[in-house]
């Protein structure tokens, strides 16, 4: 398994890939600071609902019931004691549909899907017993494209994705073209203002996990070494020994790959849902790993891929935001309003030009107090993010 596969997913997972003729959709919110991630095969998706608790422990993690009619189904999932396995997964066939990961002992948290009937597999590595069979039965009768609002959303977020793919290819390839022309600080410069439309469309990337980890999978990721590639792996030369020697086949592969990628994000068709939980992903892409400076340890430009998450996630929001006034106009206010308290938090860092040319501080010149203060706004709209994929659902 891919270890940045399973750092971080939500909504692309939940993508109909139409080339391979696979379709799938996602929904679900965290209790806590681990992730969740919930695409899933829904071609009749419907409304009902049903709840499935899993509880993890050294020997495995049965679900309970074993069983649950198509349609909207709620993982409850719980760490009951183990520290050697902190993670479920939903299998189909191999793909990932849905997971809780990050789960120390004590700790729970849950993902919710819209699954077809099928048999699929629980999954937790680690365990004595690392895969339980779960089946779904019968057929869901109402699906979101009954409902127009919802239609005409992912219609406009699918188009959005698709032109900020278009802005990173662009803007990679003039980095990528700066590092092989041995421009240190033009490369510098160009770095986070590729990085930044990356940051955007992150949840959408990760449902192909191989090309996210070559992109943007950082050195903790990577199996070995020679492994460590993409963003961060330029990232990392051109900060630490401030040259651009023997970078050219790193920065042959990031353009290719996310060439690639901008091939791919072309054939998705996205589900509510997913659009919902995606949302929920990017803001806790910051408060949960990101607010600590690991993402760019080297640039030191984490509050640019901060504003990049949160664009993303606003968008993401701001496209069923017509939906969810209509099903829950109080939440939709909430929503606005700590967005809008998160962008102000964020603001307060903002410099022109600023370091590197990313319109904000130094991170690493931010202090711990300052963080904080950061993260609680963020979590604070990320709580409410994560009730929208149960309202629209």
């Amino acid at each position: 398994m891919n270890p940045r596969a399973t750092h971080r997913r939500t909504l692309a997972c939940a993508a109909t890939v139409i080339t391979a003729g696979l379709l799938l959709t996602a929904c679900g919110g965290d209790k806590d600071d681990s992730k969740g991630s919930a695409p899933a095969d829904a071609k009749n998706a419907g409304a009902k609902s049903s709840t499935v608790t899993i509880g993890i422990s050294d020997k495995g993690c049965a679900p309970t019931p074993a069983t649950a009619p198509a349609g909207t189904v709620k993982f409850d999932v719980s760490n009951k004691g183990s520290a050697k396995v902190t993670e479920a997964e939903l299998l189909d066939g191999g793909k990932i549909l849905g997971e809780k990961e990050n789960l120390t002992p004590g700790l729970s948290g849950d993902f919710t899907l819209t699954l077809d009937a099928g048999t699929y597999q629980v999954y937790c590595p680690g365990a004595k017993t690392e895969k339980t069979d779960f089946k779904v039965t019968g057929a869901a009768k109402k699906t979101w494209k009954d409902d127009p609002q919802l239609v005409t959303a992912t219609q406009q977020y699918a188009t959005w994705v698709t032109g900020e793919v278009k802005e990173l290819v662009t803007g990679t390839d003039a980095f990528t073209a700066a590092v092989k022309a041995g421009k240190t600080d033009q490369a510098k410069t160009l770095y986070g203002k590729a990085r930044v439309h990356y940051e955007r469309i992150e949840s959408t990337a990760e449902v192909w996990g191989d090309i996210d980890g070559r992109i943007d999978g950082r050195i903790d990721d990577a199996p070995s070494p020679a492994d460590f590639t993409g963003f961060h792996r330029i990232e990392q030369e051109l900060w630490t020994k401030n040259s651009t020697a023997g970078l050219g086949a790193l920065a042959d592969q990031l353009s290719a790959d996310v060439h690639e990628l901008y091939t791919k994000v072309q054939t998705v068709e996205y589900q509510p849902a997913a659009i919902a939980n995606g949302a929920t992903d990017l803001v806790n892409e910051i408060q949960s790993s990101k607010i600590t400076g690991e993402e760019e340890r080297y640039s030191h430009i984490d509050l640019l891929d901060f504003d990049g998450n949160l664009a993303g996630a606003n968008k993401a929001v701001g496209v069923l935001l017509p939906a969810l006034t209509a099903k829950d106009p109080a939440l939709a206010t909430t929503v606005a309003q700590r967005y809008q308290a998160t962008a102000d938090a964020l603001k307060a860092y903002a410099a022109t030009p600023g370091y590197e040319d990313s319109g904000y501080v130094d991170y690493s010149k931010v202090t711990a107090d300052q963080r904080r203060v950061l993260a609680q706004a963020v979590d604070a709209y990320a709580e409410s993010v994560s009730k929208i994929a149960g309202k629209i659902a």
